[in-house]
């Protein structure tokens, strides 16, 4: 029996999608062909097997493997020239968990002849490799001889970086709760005990200490809720007009207000700048993150720059286009000086650049930034904060970028395109 291994041609046809099986069609692949590969696509649906994103194996009546697509030989590291031909046992060798060798467990042209298949199970490759892998039995007639063994794999790596991914947050989440929830449990349950031995001043300082951990235990719910609405894309953006200027120096006042000399922040702001549409309490929240991050992780003065930009576009940088920041910046305020111009308005953006004169952040440390649980530093905080800076602004429809200041320290630059929302053009 040919198996189309001899050249690209005949390996291509064996691989081939199944078409439905007619009279006459003992191979059960519906080509009218009884070597079971096959030339022709009945079902004109013009799906090649090799663009199927999960692992195809198909086995004839004899377990020959006739089908054997590029998704499964990334999968098993096996070449698809290989595996044609060979006995389906031999071509995909799989083990249980326990060692057992699955085919042999399985039987699938000796079993019973009710069966249909097997369901999604872990199964281990020649090396210990993990791969899901599902079966299906084709017969021409319930309980006659089998004729096709179509095998699915699928990668197991994306699965587990989720589930270690979900582990992480859960202990990230216990090791934060734990703290705050013993601190609350203590205080109240030593006021309940002995208020009478407590002075007002020890009363209030106990309360206070109370109010604070309640407060950060709000926050951290607050965190996953943002998580999870980032992950399923259900993160809401209720756009109004923004003035970032006036964003900005509010939370620069209440870090001097809370201690903070004045001359630690100096704030830039470009003028005019387009109007901007976006979410005030998530842009708040961006603000925040971002600020914090400078005051307590950094030193020297914290510089924050907002400016008018080019509208982020799919594959800019930001920080690839610095030497011509100048140049876009003036022409994108002489096309902002006529707000009328909607056009104009669509095609410009406001960014905002938050940098300090600290010890930065590594460079082989850059591309981590932005993912879940990564801290620049051991004092404190969840490592989630960025992630959900990132998760907002591209909500926004915009772009944020980390890297190193003049100053030597961390610089972050956030893009927000500014046009006007549909339901008021």
């Amino acid at each position: 029996m040919s198996v189309g291994t001899s050249g690209a041609p005949g390996r291509r046809e064996a691989r081939r999608p199944p078409a439905p099986r007619s009279a006459g069609d003992p191979s059960g692949l519906g080509t009218g062909d009884p070597s079971g590969l096959g030339t022709g696509d009945p079902s004109g649906l013009g799906v090649d097997p090799d663009d199927l994103p999960d692992g195809l194996v198909v086995a004839d009546a004899h377990g020959r493997v006739i089908c054997f697509n590029a998704a499964a030989a990334r999968i098993t590291a096996v070449p698809a020239e290989q595996a044609l031909g060979r006995h389906l046992e031999k071509a995909l060798p799989l083990e249980d968990l326990e060692g057992r060798r699955w085919w042999q467990l399985t039987d699938p042209y000796g079993g019973l002849a009710i069966r249909v298949g097997q369901p999604e199970r872990n199964l281990l490759l020649h090396g210990g490799r993990e791969v899901l892998v599902s079966a299906r039995y084709v017969r021409d007639h319930p309980t006659g001889p089998v004729r096709r063994v179509v095998v699915s794999l699928r990668d197991t790596e994306a699965r587990r970086r989720t589930e270690r991914s979900h582990a992480e947050l859960i202990a990230t989440v216990a090791h934060e709760l734990r703290s705050p929830l013993t601190s609350v449990k203590g205080f109240t349950a030593t006021l309940l005990a002995k208020w009478e031995r407590f002075t007002d001043d020890q009363k209030r300082l106990m309360l206070e200490t109370v109010d604070a951990d309640a407060d950060r235990v709000t926050r951290l719910i607050a965190e996953l809720l943002d998580i999870s609405r980032i992950d399923s894309g259900r993160l809401e953006v209720r756009r109004q007009l923004v003035d970032m200027g006036a964003a900005v120096g509010r939370h620069v006042q209440a870090y001097v207000a809370a201690g903070q000399p004045a001359d630690r922040f100096l704030v830039r702001t470009e003028q005019p700048l387009p109007p901007l549409w976006a979410d005030p309490d998530k842009i708040d929240q961006v603000l925040s993150n971002l600020i914090e991050n400078a005051v307590r992780h950094g030193e020297g003065t914290v510089t924050i720059d907002i400016t008018a930009a080019s509208s982020p576009r799919d594959g800019d940088d930001p920080e690839t286009t610095e030497t011509t920041e100048n140049t876009e910046n003036t022409e994108n305020t002489e096309n902002t000086e006529n707000t009328e111009n909607t056009e104009n308005i669509e095609n410009t953006a406001t960014s905002v650049t938050v940098s300090d004169e600290g010890p930065g952040i590594p460079e082989e440390s850059m591309n981590r930034v932005f993912t879940r649980f990564w801290r620049g530093s051991k004092r404190g905080g969840t490592g989630l904060g960025l992630y959900i800076v990132k998760g907002i602004v591209e909500a926004h429809g915009g772009t944020i970028t980390v890297g190193r200041a003049a100053g030597g320290g961390a610089r972050f630059r956030f893009t927000l395109p500014v046009g006007t929302p549909a339901h008021l053009l």
